[in-house]
């Protein structure tokens, strides 16, 4: 039986701690042997990465303990931070040191690359007997340098870096090493500044001599965004490429004329943004057929045939999936489902004695989680794409006559999307009768590069009149009380909640988290891989620094009179915290009601649990405060 209670002060059982806990974040997945591995990152020890492996009789153990780390910095995002090689063997990136190390289950681990802070490795692949990796090194007063490396695995380089020769190193980046079954070529993506991977990039294929790069050639790319080589035999590589809009898969054969043979194309992107090393759309299986992730706002897995026949596999997870290893016809597949995010293992000739590894079932049960339903509105640029979660609770229902209030997400990147799958996150908010509406404007990937490319020379623009333009369509719908909008968002994300707070007053309550400010800042204070961003999205400097002076939510801190709650890492390496309180400060002396809240340890985006159950509670009673409503279990927030 339900009772009717006000929105917002709805009784759930997801408190903020269980909800950290419940909050996995997956770090790359392999078979080894008969057993599956794992990356894990453990809120509770200071969000840590640890590679975890599921025995064959089921017990879960941790392979690195801690303190030790599997995380990279390379691009300061990282990815690719460890693999398994020489049957149960793991090498890994430390986090605190940035070596690649090496631990057998049951040892100490031991280095395999040189003592200096200098030096990062990321994207590390073991194929044909070799570990090959990104390396990214950093000088003084100059931007880093990248090259393709070998590490020998037996430790040889563990205290000398000229053990550790470029196999090739002329672009500003490197991506998705794939060496050929017979060793004799190597297939990578390259980008150089100010292009970012998916704007344009190379594929190239490099003769191998001596262990290095002789010669290479560029196969494909230099307009489009070529992704992920993956070698069907020593002369021929399938590969994603976007010439017609989307990603799709393409057949190249290394003869003189370089054919290149599209192989069952679609209205959907089989490809994403390469913000990590190390993500997967697709693979090939040991019988010639190829497993394929497609997204079209929500992601689908097919399977491929030899013949381009094109089998849908249903599979839980429905967004954010990633084909991380493949043995026979079994996948081990990440991403997000009805329930949350999770690990499975499937086999894609029988998809339905799939069960997760990890994760994937909600610990409340389904009842409390929201199902998202797609919503699209009209824009002033065409259709907006969104996520709508209602307020979900078995046990309340709102009052008769009253709408419920919403907070509006608003993804970062700004090029990635959302996929209407539920969270933990999410349901902390829905379950206590507080709305969600996730946005994909324009930007955002997974609906093809002309959505991507709306974007280009417009951030702080499009992406503004789309969100107001979701949220004022949902309340016009009679879905939320329009009163009661509010508006949150990380990084880009907080930039488009700040520009949006100042150009409008279509929100309620903003929540900024380590959102971008100063445009000017950012361009000189960020790190290299997004160094150049911002000439396509709002235009190169010199030339245009007017225009980032106008855009900027800094220059225009007078019209900022919306109650707002500032989330800040100390440890912010892409956005400094002077940004956060340079917002605290104008807030003051406007006499806005605002609440600053600073974590140490913490950098761009929050991984210690007690940050995320701070964050948590900290959003929801700051919303409470500014809409009138007292949220239960919650502790006040008190506003300056």
């Amino acid at each position: 039986m339900t009772t009717s209670l006000p929105y917002g002060t709805w009784p759930s059982p997801l408190s903020a701690e269980a909800v950290s806990a419940a909050s996995l974040r997956l770090e790359g997945a392999r078979f080894v042997g008969d057993e599956v591995w794992w990356g894990e990152s453990v809120p509770e020890e200071g969000g840590r990465t640890t590679v975890r492996r599921r025995t064959s009789s089921g017990e879960v153990v941790d392979v690195i303990p801690a303190p030790w780390s599997a995380r990279s910095r390379v691009h300061e995002y990282g990815g690719g931070a460890w693999t398994t090689v020489a049957g149960d063997a793991l090498v890994f990136v430390e986090k605190a040191d940035q070596r690649v190390w090496r631990v057998e289950p049951g040892e100490k681990p031991r280095p395999l690359t040189p003592m200096a802070g200098d030096m990062r490795f990321g994207g590390l692949t073991w194929q044909g007997g070799r570990l090959l990796a990104v390396r990214e090194t950093h000088r003084d007063d100059a931007p880093p340098h990248r090259d393709i490396v070998e590490i020998p695995i037996d430790g040889a380089g563990a205290w000398d870096a000229a053990t550790l020769p470029s196999l090739v190193e002329d672009s500003d980046f490197f991506a998705h090493l794939a060496l050929s079954p017979d060793g004799s070529h190597l297939a990578w993506i390259s980008w150089n500044h100010p292009d970012m991977p998916w704007d344009r990039s190379e594929l190239r294929v490099g003769r191998l001599e001596g262990g290095l790069v002789a010669e290479w050639t560029t196969v494909a790319g230099g307009t489009t965004a070529p992704l992920q080589p993956v070698w069907i035999d020593d002369v021929d590589i399938l590969y994603s490429d976007d010439p017609t809009g989307r990603w799709n898969l393409t057949r190249l054969r290394l003869t003189a004329d370089l054919r290149h043979d599209a192989v069952a194309p679609a209205d959907a992107d089989t490809g994403g943004p390469l913000w990590v090393l190390g993500d997967r759309w697709f693979a090939r299986l040991d019988d010639g057929r190829t497993a394929a992730v497609r997204t079209n706002g929500t992601d689908e897995l097919v399977v491929i045939d030899t013949d381009g026949s094109v089998t849908p596999v249903p599979v839980e997870p429905f967004w954010g999936l990633s084909i991380q290893d493949v043995r026979g016809t079994r996948l081990l597949l990440s991403g997000a489902g009805a329930d949350g995010t999770g690990l499975w293992a499937v086999d894609v000739d029988d998809p339905s004695g799939a069960e997760p590894v990890v994760g994937g079932i909600s610990p409340w049960g389904s009842e409390w989680m929201p199902r998202a339903r797609a919503v699209t509105v009209d824009g002033p640029r065409g259709a907006v794409h969104a996520f709508d979660y209602p307020p979900t609770n078995p046990d309340a229902t709102g009052p008769d006559g009253e709408l419920p209030p919403y907070v509006v997400f608003v993804h970062g990147g700004p090029t990635t999307h959302v996929g209407g799958a539920a969270s933990a996150k999410i349901a902390y908010f829905t379950s206590r009768g507080i709305g969600v509406l996730d946005v994909n404007y324009g930007g955002s990937s997974g609906y093809g590069r002309a959505y991507r490319e709306r974007l280009l020379g417009q951030w702080g623009v499009v992406d503004v009149d789309d969100v107001i333009a979701a949220a004022q369509g949902h309340a016009a719908a009679g879905a939320a009380d329009p009163e009661r909008l509010a508006v949150a968002g990380g990084s880009a994300g907080g930039w488009t909640v700040l520009c949006a707070l100042t150009l409008s007053d279509a929100f309620a309550a903003g929540i900024s988290r380590y959102g971008v400010a100063d445009l000017r800042r950012l361009a000189e204070d960020t790190h290299d891989f997004e160094a150049r961003y911002l000439d396509s999205m709002v235009g190169p400097l010199p030339e245009a620094e007017a225009l980032y002076v106008a855009r900027s939510p800094l220059s225009r801190l007078d019209r900022l009179r919306t109650p707002l709650l500032i989330e800040q890492g100390l440890d912010d390496l892409v956005v400094p915290p002077s940004q956060a309180e340079a917002l605290r400060d104008a807030l003051a002396a406007n006499g806005i009601p605002h609440a600053y809240l600073a974590f140490e340890g913490e950098g761009h985006g929050f991984r210690r649990a007690e940050t995320v159950v701070r964050q948590l509670e900290a959003e929801v009673a700051f919303l409470g405060r500014v809409f009138g409503f007292e949220p239960p279990g919650i502790p006040t927030l008190e506003l300056d």
